[in-house]
């Protein structure tokens, strides 16, 4: 069989090359020849500390799981899939037999094998077998380089579709990183008339104006209070907070309009936050959670093609694969300007 190249982890802060053989897929499964792969914050945390909570790194390992590629050869049985067909690839597979998988809500199957998730490796690397049912075809005005965008902009798409967004509401993001960023497009492409933005890098706050943001807000310079209520005084109807600070997640709830909703996705450093909970009981806020995301890759894709969305509008930096090394250390060194790196594999 023959080889291919694959980047994998020597250790925390480490990246190297080797020869692997190429997977044959198996039943139900794809070849997929990868193109693009997206560097994602997660990455960043495995190369900087070597683990993410228990999930703890054993080089050698590959990172890597926003992949758009090209189908090189077919599984037994698979159908819905040809060669030369551009797909975009989710990254989990569920074990499709839980409770959470058999109500719908798979991306909390606790079984779960998501690239670049110790044990499993990831796709920085030039070929992956993966299940058909996982490999989304891209039509034909959609890149590879765009599909593997659709990760990151499928968690945009979960927290717009968990806050119930839609038209005639007024929504706010806190944070403009890439999760920031993917909401605002989400949001606008859901129907949002207008969107807000608040981040402490003038960059970030740019970019979001790029993505549709109707105004900005630096809490570094202004009293971030004070200024979104000017442009929605009764409050918002949706907020969504990515940044994980606890701060911001507290004035979420002071600047939500009263019955409004409020999506929590980003992480906070120690897991934990204390909130102004009585505020929130008093406006009789709906406060939800995300994970990851289920169902929403189609969705995505199809906004991306009709025009809804410019995906690569977040990009800010794209390297080619023996570039690797080089970017992950750009990328943990300069996280104030690299809003979106993407990895050129082929």
């Amino acid at each position: 069989m023959p080889d291919m190249k694959v980047s994998y982890m020597t250790g925390i802060g480490g990246i190297a090359f080797e020869s692997r053989p190429i997977p044959v897929p198996e039943a139900g499964e794809v070849l997929v020849r990868i193109e693009w792969v997206g560097v994602c914050g997660s990455d960043l945390h495995y190369y900087e500390a070597g683990r993410i909570g228990g999930f703890v790194v054993e080089p050698p390992f590959v990172l890597g799981h926003e992949a758009g590629g090209v189908v090189a050869a077919l599984g037994a049985g698979v159908e819905s899939l040809a060669v030369g067909d551009r797909v975009a690839l989710e990254p989990g597979i569920t074990c499709g037999v839980c409770e959470f998988c058999k109500s719908g809500r798979y991306n909390l199957c606790p079984d779960v094998r998501f690239f670049a998730t110790p044990p499993i490796g990831g796709v920085f690397q030039e070929y992956a077998a993966h299940p058909a049912a996982l490999c989304f075809k891209l039509p034909d005005n959609v890149s590879t380089m765009e599909g593997a965008l659709i990760e990151p902009l499928a968690v945009g798409f979960h927290a717009a579709k968990t806050g119930s967004a839609g038209p005639g509401q007024t929504a706010f993001v806190f944070g403009a990183g890439c999760i920031g960023l993917v909401s605002i497009l989400a949001l606008k492409a859901s129907g949002v008339d207008r969107v807000f933005a608040a981040d402490f890098l003038e960059n970030r706050l740019a970019m979001a104006e790029k993505v549709g943001a109707a105004g900005v807000i630096n809490p570094g310079k202004a009293n971030i209070i004070d200024e979104a209520m000017k442009a929605a005084p009764g409050g918002y109807d949706l907020i969504i907070e990515t940044s994980g600070n606890e701060k911001a997640a507290a004035q979420a709830i002071s600047l939500c309009k009263k019955g409004g909703t409020i999506v929590l996705v980003g992480y906070s450093p120690s897991g934990n936050m204390t909130l102004p909970i009585g505020i929130a009981i008093d406006k009789e806020l709906t406060l939800k959670t995300i994970f990851r995301y289920r169902d929403v890759y189609p969705s995505a894709i199809q906004a991306v093609a009709d025009g809804r969305i410019n995906i690569k509008d977040i990009v800010t930096d794209i390297f080619d694969f023996d570039e690797l090394p080089e970017a992950m250390r750009r990328c943990a060194a300069e996280k104030s300007a690299i809003v979106k790196a993407v990895i050129r594999i082929d």
